[in-house]
Formats: structure tokens, sequence, C-alpha cells
């Protein structure tokens, strides 16, 4: 019975843990055994220069997730591949993830829109650059990635007044 297992990775070398699981999977002839190895990623979009930019990060760094079927011959090609530090669960008995999980970890179980990372920080200073306050300066005071919108404190006749703006509608100075 094939299940899904986390494999635990150096942080940062997912993609060559798979690589290498991969390889070693083909050669030592456990296609049979090992169906799939995916390293679990999200597309988000951040706000770089007034522009919007697509980039693809991990969601679990130091993880790799591995669907099997757990034999002697599969658990030791996974065990013993370079930068494999071991299974998630028990030392002799991984644990398989339940499907829910799964799809979570995967975003299967809903087509989200891509998030947006704002490339802002509380203090800083930034430019309206759209809507009904264009040209006027201010500074950052919240921000709300969920929403994708920021709290700006711009001077109106000498006060400062919260605004709230969209990431796209501002840039940094």
């Amino acid at each position: 019975m094939f299940h899904w297992y986390v494999i635990n990775t150096y942080s940062g070398h997912e993609n060559k843990v798979k690589q290498n699981l991969e390889h070693r999977i083909h050669s030592m002839g456990q296609s049979v055994n090992v169906r799939d190895v995916v390293v679990p990623t999200e597309q988000i979009t951040e706000v770089k220069d007034g522009q919007q930019v697509q980039v693809e990060k991990r969601t679990m760094p130091g993880y790799v997730l591995v669907q099997m079927q757990m034999t002697d011959e599969s658990w030791g090609v996974v065990k013993n591949t370079p930068g494999v530090t071991g299974f998630v669960g028990s030392r002799t008995d991984p644990v398989p993830l339940p499907k829910a999980e799964v799809d979570r970890m995967l975003n299967r179980e809903t087509a989200e829109r891509p998030r947006t990372q704002a490339q802002f920080a509380i203090g800083e200073s930034v430019k309206v650059i759209s809507g009904p306050l264009a040209d006027f300066s201010g500074e950052i005071a919240e921000i709300n990635d969920d929403s994708q919108k920021l709290k700006v404190l711009v001077s109106i006749f000498g006060r400062e007044t919260p605004v709230e703006v969209n990431y796209d509608q501002v840039k940094k100075i």
C-alpha cells in the first residue's frame, strides 16, 4: 500500500536530496516501491520596486515528501540517500501522513490565489503612487499580509493621518 512519508533533510538541500533520491530509486530498481518525491512549495507574489514578481518558496524547509510502499529495500534506499537525516516518526517505524494533511501540504484541496508577500517594513518611508492620495509620502505604521494592505501615516494639513493602501499603490522612497 502506497503512503506519503516525510523525510528530514539538511535545510536548503531539499532539491538536491530530491535529485539524489530520484537517481537512487532508478539505479537501484525501486521504481515499483517509490512513486513520487516532492519538495512542498507555494507560489508567492512579491512586490519589488512596484512590480509584482512570482516567486516559488518552500513551505516546509528541511523536509521532503515521499510517496512509497514501505519495504525494507525502499526504506534503505531513502534512509541512505545523501542529505537525508531520517524519516519523521519513530526511528524504526516511520509514520505515514493522513491524506488530508498531504493535500494541504501540496495545496491540492483548493485552488488558492497566490499569496503576496510584502517587501516593506514598519517605519519605512514610502510614496503613494496611485489613488486619491497619489504623490503623498508617509511612513508605514502597519502591515497586513492577509489583506495585502499597508497603513501609512501621511501628513495632511500638518497632521499625521493613517491611510490604508494596497501594496501596489506605494513604492519605497
